[in-house]
């Protein structure tokens, strides 16, 4: 029996977080297309989502360099 450690489980968040932002922005850019009116709204989500995306991919990165450091 194979047990899990921390790296593993940091690269399960990681594709989670990709594949979680991915469908997000998609999801804002299908709604985008059909409300009018919700226009600014689905702008504004999307726009976070990739906020979002570049932050948790930095977090991810510094977390790497200081393992990296650390080891």
């Amino acid at each position: 029996m194979e047990y899990l450690n921390v790296d593993d489980i940091s690269k399960a968040i990681i594709g989670l977080i990709r594949a979680g932002a991915v469908f997000r922005f998609v999801y804002c850019m299908v709604r985008l297309q059909g409300a009018e009116e919700e226009q600014a709204q689905y702008r504004k989500r999307a726009k976070n989502t990739v906020l979002f995306y570049v932050i948790a991919e930095s977090i991810w990165q510094i977390r790497d360099i200081v393992m990296y450091y650390y080891k």
